[in-house]
């Protein structure tokens, strides 16, 4: 790696930077100039910051690491006891990992976008390293209902379309289903959608007429609010309910309208109002490179010259992000409405260290310092007036923090991003932040992780697959944790999702920013996500995460079935759940045995999803994706997944459910399953070709699965990213020579 001594040294500090020549290009030549900022002051600065901040972030994680030991220790001295939650809960206070909550408090944050203050609806996380997912995610604002019905699986007793050809029969069921939608949610005062001949505006007044002459208008006149058009022969018209905007479009020569009594061509659905550009579980970038590609993506975005090419049914197309949508309100002015979702961006964690610059001592610098910086320099571009694709319409940028451990770790990453406001002359509290509630420490602590970003917190949730694997290696000693399966039926994970949304409406949340549910994982699982996700709303989660845009308009309907502020009144009026569900740990009983069935399947599913993802994260670079389970069932993956099923395998064999001998067999097995269902991905490299065993084989992405696995009580709160990275370089090296 060339990298460039930077000439700027703080004597008083000690501390002199190294920075990687095309890093520092791009910000010299490519970001700074767009503030007017001077690289001399702008390289001094971040000096003193990093000086000032790094020490304490490597302070933080050896507390980190100090908890957990105290912990096992705690957990080795009670072992072939029950654990007393009540002296539990006294020793986690002793050590410092459990605080005592203060008195209640209401967060005070302002300057925030409707789409987190006051909306409802889907979000959606894709990888920023892949410019044409992030443009999708932007995108999604926006869906064709008719292209959702059509494309999935949501019509009852109907087969997917036809291939290669449009199947009119389908394209029926499609109409009549989204015709039930209007007729739910945007009900006539007199009959039904799928009866109506025409529509037109009287005044303020939407009109429906029938073949027989009759007239009616809308149940509820005021969800009308625009139209495009002539108001006796509108070309599209805007309803809205549950502050989610519908519109119904008009073309009487159109692959739809032609056919259609009333002409309506098209149901387009207000889908994803927010996406979070991500920088961590999704994304490969282990390097300098890399974290450049994702910070240009990042520019491009903030700039609105972001643009991906590629091919499509034998053509080249561009995909930009969207306009704002323009309509004509009810008074003949202008009604403007979002073309895109807000934008987010979630920076890295605590943890890694990167190389795009290296102190005096040749340490490299928090990834997650770096990151601050960047994303904000560059999401502060949006602050600028002239801009024309605004993402914040009130002046905030918008940064998701995950992995944070306990009040402790989110004040400091409230003194970083004040550190940075200072930095790049930005007004207190520009930067809003995202906490992640995905470990122990923090659900145990929520209300004191939030008071301590109470001026600029929008933003919390919670997340099945990275909050498991926290509590596997936290309690990592305390015994054999149950299958997978049986943990989600625990006491614990159903209070971790209640006090998750109570004590963000303790806290003053509503009104001021979201409180969100986890990701729908299985995206070709339509049908099934529309009777189950609804759950996510009616649970007061004013936005939760779905895997594409097509399941974000999909997602939508439930928001307009649902009121979750309505839902969120009622649920400050509940008993709230039980803070000591949350201490026990979800172990196998004393004298509870698993069969070796069962035993045997959950090794094979955890190490099949395992290797699955880990080949495509090391030998291809890609961090988030459709991977074929065990039953050959797409899942959309990203290193929660795999942070789970390494702390779980690591926790079976520590407590003699398994052994080594088992799971490698197992390993050798699932590679050669793995290497089939990918045998069709062009540049694929195979763990086990023909004729070798995968242990035999020096397939850089099996000995990563190993590791993860047989050095999984090592990593540090099981984190799968150490080890990930390390071979991830090795695979990049390699491919070069």
């Amino acid at each position: 790696m060339k990298q460039s001594q930077n000439k700027n040294n703080d004597m008083q500090h000690g501390f002199n930077l190294l920075v990687n020549d095309d890093f520092r290009r791009f910000l010299d030549n490519d970001v700074l100039p767009l503030h007017g900022l001077d690289s001399e002051t702008f390289w001094r600065e971040l000096t003193l910051l990093i000086g000032d901040l790094a020490p304490v972030n490597r302070q933080l994680l050896a507390t980190r690491n100090g908890l957990q030991q105290k912990i096992d220790q705690w957990h080795k001295d009670q072992q072939g006891q029950p654990i007393d939650t009540a002296e539990y809960e006294s020793f986690l206070s002793e050590i410092g990992y459990l605080v005592k909550a203060g008195e209640d408090f209401t967060v005070t944050t302002d300057n925030v976008d409707e789409e987190i203050a006051h909306l409802a609806g889907p979000q959606l996380v894709v990888p920023l390293k892949n410019a044409r997912f992030a443009l999708n995610a932007v995108n999604a604002r926006w869906g064709s209902l008719y292209d959702a019905f059509y494309g999935t699986d949501v019509i009852a007793g109907s087969e997917q379309p036809l291939a290669g050809g449009f199947d009119a029969q389908r394209g029926e069921q499609v109409i009549a289903k989204a015709k039930d939608f209007l007729d739910e949610t945007f009900p006539l005062d007199e009959g039904s959608h799928h009866d109506v001949t025409s529509y037109m505006v009287y005044y303020h007044h939407l009109l429906a007429f029938f073949a027989d002459g009759r007239q009616t208008g809308l149940k509820q006149p005021c969800q009308f609010v625009a139209l495009n058009g002539q108001k006796a022969d509108p070309e599209s018209l805007l309803l809205k309910n549950n502050g989610l905007h519908v519109e119904i479009k008009f073309d009487r020569n159109g692959k739809n309208g032609i056919t259609d009594k009333a002409n309506i061509d098209d149901i387009l659905v207000e889908s994803a109002l927010t996406s979070i550009m991500d920088c961590e579980d999704s994304v490969a970038a282990v390097d300098a490179e890399d974290k450049l590609e994702v910070y240009q993506n990042w520019l491009g975005l903030m700039q609105g010259t972001l643009q991906a090419r590629f091919e499509k049914d034998s053509e080249m197309q561009i995909r930009r992000m969207n306009p704002d949508r323009i309509f004509t309100d009810l008074e003949g002015g202008t009604y403007r409405v979002s073309g895109r979702s807000l934008m987010l961006i979630r920076n890295v964690g605590h943890l890694m260290e990167s190389d795009l610059i290296q102190d005096s001592r040749g340490d490299f610098v928090p990834e997650g310092i770096i990151d601050a910086v960047v994303t904000s320099l560059i999401g502060a571009l949006d602050l600028q007036q002239d801009k024309e694709l605004r993402n914040s319409k009130t002046g905030s940028i918008y940064i998701v923090k995950p992995k944070m451990h306990g009040p402790e770790e989110v004040a400091f990453s409230c003194e970083l991003l004040s550190r940075v406001e200072q930095l790049l002359g930005l007004a207190n509290n520009t930067l809003k932040i995202g906490i992640m509630d995905e470990e122990r420490r923090t659900t145990l602590n929520l209300k004191e992780c939030i008071r301590r970003a109470k001026e600029r917190v929008v933003f919390i949730n919670t997340g099945f697959l990275d909050r498991t694997g926290d509590e596997i290696h936290t309690s990592m000693q305390a015994g054999a944790f149950l299958p997978k399966e049986q943990i989600k039926q625990q006491a614990w994970i159903q209070a971790y999702e209640d006090r998750n949304v109570e004590i963000g409406l303790q806290c003053g949340l509503q009104g001021r920013a979201q409180i969100g549910k986890g990701m729908w994982a299985m995206p070709d699982e339509m049908a099934a996500m529309m009777k189950a996700k609804i759950a996510h709303p009616q649970a007061g989660a004013n936005t939760a995460w779905v895997p594409s845009p097509t399941a974000a308009t999909l997602h939508a309907l439930h928001y307009h079935q649902v009121d979750v502020f309505a839902e969120q009144e009622t649920i400050k009026q509940r008993a709230p759940a039980t803070f000591s569900d949350l201490l026990r740990i979800p172990v196998i009983a004393p004298g509870q045995a698993l069969s070796s069935d069962t035993i045997e399947s959950e090794i094979e599913n955890n190490v099949q999803g395992l290797l699955g993802y880990v080949v495509r994260w090391v030998e291809a670079g890609v961090g988030c994706s459709k991977v074929a389970d065990i039953h050959n069932t797409a899942l959309m993956e990203d290193r929660a997944t795999l942070r789970i099923s390494s702390q779980h395998l690591a926790n079976w064999l520590l407590h003699g459910i398994c052994n080594k001998t088992q799971v490698m067999a197992v390993m050798e097995r699932m590679a050669k399953v793995v290497d089939e269902q990918n045998q069709a991905t062009p540049g694929y490299q195979p763990m086990a070709p023909a004729g070798m065993t995968a242990n035999e084989h020096s397939s850089f992405a099996f000995n990563a699965a190993k590791d993860l696995i047989f050095k999984g009580t090592e990593q540090p709160n099981g984190y799968t990213e150490p080890l990930l990275h390390s071979y991830r370089v090795r695979a990049k090296a390699a491919a070069k020579q």
